[in-house]
């Protein structure tokens, strides 16, 4: 499946706000009916932490026989230097590791497919999108340690574990850190 894939930064945050949440309601309807962590309420709060970040980046890919109906999204920012990213590490690692810059690593916030177009490639087609575009010299994200199936998704891609990751946020979730190098 090819994507109509169009690129934003946080200049059209504002603007893409409805449709990044509309989205994700539809996609996490059910978990968020029992798990605090995933109410779009919380999404929405980082989502607005994430957005207006400086080198925000977003994409979305619309399918291209309807250039009006959105696949899903991927999006994420730069770690400053002063990031709270790795304060949730529970995995022993070399500090140099963590050691952030202001443009060393891409945080890879959310990628998400709506449920119509999954199995299709559409979330490889994102995550490239956005990632390609990159000048820094690696990517993190976070996996769900509940959901193996994708952690093995990103493995295929090149992924690496780093470790275990708990924010240091309410309710929030056992996570992989994982890392990619994007050079």
């Amino acid at each position: 499946m090819s994507l109509d894939i169009r690129h934003y930064d946080h200049q059209h945050a504002a603007e893409l706000r409805p449709l990044l949440l509309d989205v994700y309601a539809e996609i996490y309807k059910e978990a968020a009916a029992t798990d605090p962590f995933a109410t779009v309420e919380r999404f929405a709060q980082g989502l607005d932490g994430w957005s207006v970040r400086p080198g925000w980046t977003c994409t979305v890919g619309y399918d291209s026989a309807d250039g009006n109906q959105p696949v899903g999204y991927a999006y994420g920012a730069p770690l400053p230097e002063d990031a709270r990213w790795w304060g949730g590490l529970l995995t022993a690692v070399d500090p140099a590791v963590t050691q952030e810059t202001g443009h060393r690593t891409y945080a890879l916030s959310e990628l998400m497919v709506r449920q119509p177009w999954r199995k299709t490639g559409a979330a490889k087609q994102l995550h490239d999108a956005l990632l390609t575009r990159r000048t820094e010299e690696r990517a993190t994200l976070l996996v769900d340690q509940d959901h193996p199936k994708v952690r093995a998704l990103y493995e295929s891609w090149g992924w690496t574990i780093l470790g275990d990751l708990r924010p240091r946020l309410p309710n929030a979730p056992l996570f992989h850190a994982m890392l990619l190098s994007l050079h």
